[in-house]
């Protein structure tokens, strides 16, 4: 598991003096110079690893922002793979990738762009990139026009992606943080995304069976899918875990389980 250090409300929670880590001016909104890799064979005890690309290599100290980080296996290189969002100073929020160690604990190389958005001097961001059959489709966030999320395929996860003009979010106001997750024992995945120019915020999702054509199913409580214990959701993922995995963490966690009788 791999996530950003960044703090949005840590000024407001006493953790800091100032908004973000360093001049908003000179680094932006949200600035922030590292990541977190936690890793874990029960999903109860993990490790815990800080990695910060200033430490790593030279020449990236002047890193605005290391945003939304996400893994995935490469099986041509053998390694894993870490994709995110990175700026320089204030500048343009692009897609960037690197390996990992074996042990997940140190980049094994620097970053190198992902993807390069057609279009000059547009901010693309959260990539989200689910490997289906052959193929390998990156969705992430265009900031062209109404921000919104977009697709682009490849036959490998670093690429090259070919580029898809069309939004494939149904919604009138901003999108981000795209997750894409399967349906449990159907040929269907959900595209979820954070509909973050709504008040309050809301979740949105969308169904495919190929890639091409989606179903818009609605918001949280406004469709089919329905929330919890939780208002107002931000940035989310779905991960697929076996009904063994699920009866020892509500042990752990001390949670009353029960699933229907078939």
């Amino acid at each position: 598991m791999v996530m950003t250090d960044l703090h949005i409300y840590g000024q407001k929670q006493g953790y800091r003096n100032t908004e973000w880590e360093r001049d908003g001016v000179a680094f932006g909104w949200g600035n922030n110079r590292g990541i977190v890799l936690m890793k874990s064979a029960d999903l109860i005890q993990w490790t815990h690893t800080e990695l910060y690309l200033e430490k790593a290599f030279k020449g990236w100290e002047n890193v605005g922002a290391f945003w939304a980080p996400e893994l995935i296996y490469d099986d041509r290189n053998g390694k894993m793979m870490i994709y995110f969002t990175m700026r320089f100073g204030n500048g343009l929020n692009q897609l960037y990738y690197a390996y990992l160690n074996k042990e997940f604990t140190a980049f094994e190389s620097e970053p190198q762009l992902l993807f390069q958005y057609p279009k000059a001097n547009k901010n693309y961001i959260d990539g989200d990139m689910p490997k289906v059959g052959n193929k390998y489709h990156l969705f992430y966030v265009a900031h062209d026009g109404v921000p919104g999320i977009k697709q682009a395929v490849s036959d490998y996860p670093n690429g090259p992606y070919q580029y898809d003009d069309r939004f494939y979010d149904p919604e009138p106001e901003a999108c981000e943080a795209p997750n894409v997750w399967k349906r449990i024992g159907e040929d269907k995945w959900v595209l979820m995304y954070d509909i973050y120019g709504i008040s309050p915020h809301n979740f949105g999702f969308s169904e495919t069976t190929d890639f091409k054509n989606f179903v818009d199913l609605g918001h949280f409580n406004a469709g089919k899918m329905k929330s919890t214990n939780f208002t107002s959701p931000k940035h989310g993922a779905v991960i697929p875990i076996t009904k063994q995995e699920l009866q020892r963490l509500a042990k752990h966690w001390q949670f009353d389980l029960s699933f229907p009788k078939k």
